[in-house]
Formats: structure tokens, C-alpha cells, sequence
């Protein structure tokens, strides 16, 4: 009969390897706890160093560019309102002169 397969999480797969490097751990006593196979071992070892350089990178957001868009249109939209406020202010201001209020 066969044992069913482990599948671990970034972040328990990330414990596991801190255990090795960081607490000294040897990998073969790792693998006997764990079950694993050191050959997975190495392979996420290998997989963590060459994507390390991803944990100091800035992370962009994924829907930047339509924020972006939506930013841009309501900054137009709150100018075309300060336009035609002004212009009414205005017109206002010349009827009021017009009828002698001011």
C-alpha cells in the first residue's frame, strides 16, 4: 500500500530549511522526522537560493496601471468641476453686478 504524499507550504518548506541552516540540523535526521526524500531536500534548497533575490525585490501591484487610470480620470473630472464652478461664480458675480446688489 502506498503513503500518502506530503505537500508542504512555501512556509513550512522555508522552516524546514532554516532548521538546516540556521539550527544546524542535519538534513539526514530532517528527512528521517519529515519523511522526505533528500533529494527533494536539495531540490528546495536549490529552488530557495535562486529565488531568494524575490524577497528583496519591491512588489509592484497588479492593478496598478487601472489605479492608475481611475486616479487620472477623477483628478480630470474634480478639474472640470473647478472650471465650471468658477465659471458660475462668475456669471453670478456679473448678475449681481448687473442688478446693483454689489
Amino acid at each position: 500500500m502506498r503513503k500518502e504524499r506530503k505537500n508542504y507550504m512555501a512556509e513550512e518548506k522555508v522552516a524546514i530549511l532554516k532548521r538546516h541552516l540556521v539550527d544546524k540540523e542535519p538534513i539526514s535526521s530532517l528527512c528521517d522526522e519529515l519523511a522526505l526524500q533528500p533529494t527533494v531536500f536539495y531540490r528546495w534548497q536549490k529552488e530557495f537560493f535562486e529565488n531568494g533575490a524575490a524577497a528583496f525585490q519591491t512588489k509592484a501591484r497588479p492593478n496598478h496601471q487601472a489605479e492608475q487610470e481611475r486616479i487620472d480620470y477623477l483628478e480630470k473630472k474634480i478639474q472640470t468641476r473647478d472650471e465650471v464652478l468658477a465659471e458660475l461664480m462668475a456669471e453670478h458675480v456679473a448678475l449681481k453686478k448687473s442688478i446693483g446688489e454689489i
